[in-house]
């Protein structure tokens, strides 16, 4: 099959890779345009365009794909399906309707739960017991198209977002592999999405990476797992911020946002329950262990983490 393929993220690299290894045409590849990162705010590229790039294959990075022009210019290439991972951009009507095949998008969730930007991180941050990746014929609506397959996995008590991500975008590629076989050989099913069920996953902000000590400690180790590795969940600590990257519950209760030190760990009450803070960052510091953070930081008696 001859195959656009639209992707940008690290998610989407595993699907790409394997589309060229299963001796389809990647006729081309589009991606978000590159952005500047780092201290430095270098011009970096996208995961997929190092991997395109690589494999010589022709990246478009347009701004938007609802103009005549960026129609035109997809249309050369006679795509007989339109892969999609991961892209982040909506695709017009003109150009789902443009490949015989459809256009064909994995997803990382158990469709119809958490359509939209940030899946992954949903349903860690829910404390959801299972997750998966869907494929789906794609359609007008924001991830309400026929799905074809999915696939499920369990999420693991610790896992963290940045954990699950890379798990679910290999499997994604093999649910992509499966997908384009029944595809090819006619076989694969089109089911429409039920109508109860679904829910929206928006884009994690960093406002929302703030620790509220008030919430249960078994809430707040799910706000950390799925801020891990962004925006990363964050408290203050004399005054400074400090960003946190795991922690495990513990027994025991005080007030929300007290902290001690006990038999070396840091610790922390939340309105019901306590936490151990594994690993953090204080402010202008470097990442690490909650043990390594006290013997710099001697907590005081009524130590108070958090907004005064």
């Amino acid at each position: 099959m001859r195959i656009v393929f639209m992707g940008t993220p690290d998610f989407a690299v595993p699907s790409l890779q394997i589309l060229l290894e299963s001796g389809h045409e990647v006729c081309a590849v589009y991606t978000q345009p590159d952005k500047p990162k780092g201290r430095g705010y270098t011009l970096t590229p996208p995961p997929v365009k190092v991997l395109a790039q690589e494999h010589g294959i022709p990246v478009l990075q347009p701004q938007t794909l609802r103009t005549e022009e960026a129609y035109l210019s997809l249309k050369v290439y006679r795509p007989d399906i339109i892969i999609v991972v991961a892209y982040g951009k909506l695709l017009p009507k003109n150009i789902l309707d443009l490949p015989p095949l459809g256009c064909v998008n994995v997803h990382g969730s158990l469709l119809p739960r958490y359509r939209g930007a940030a899946p992954i991180q949903w349903a860690v941050l829910n404390g959801d017991d299972v997750t998966g990746v869907t494929t789906m014929y794609m359609a007008e609506g924001l991830d309400t198209g026929d799905m074809i397959l999915q696939k499920e996995t369990p999420i693991g008590p610790d896992e963290t977002a940045g954990q699950l991500f890379d798990r679910l975008s290999l499997m994604g590629a093999q649910l992509l592999k499966e997908t384009l076989e029944q595809i090819e050989n006619h076989t694969a099913p089109r089911i429409p999405q039920p109508a109860e069920g679904g829910s929206y996953a928006s884009q994690l902000s960093k406002e929302m990476a703030r620790i509220d000590w008030g919430r249960e400690a078994a809430q707040v180790r799910n706000l950390v797992r799925g801020m891990n590795p962004w925006p990363v969940a964050q408290t203050t600590f004399r005054g400074k911020q400090l960003k946190v990257f795991r922690v495990s519950l513990r027994q025991g209760s005080a007030a929300p946002g007290t902290a001690w030190q006990e038999n070396g760990e840091f610790l922390a009450a939340c309105g019901g329950g306590v936490l151990c803070l594994e690993e953090v960052q204080y402010q202008g510091g470097k990442r690490m262990s909650g043990r390594d953070f006290l013997r710099g930081h001697a907590l005081r008696e009524a130590e108070q983490l958090g907004e005064a």
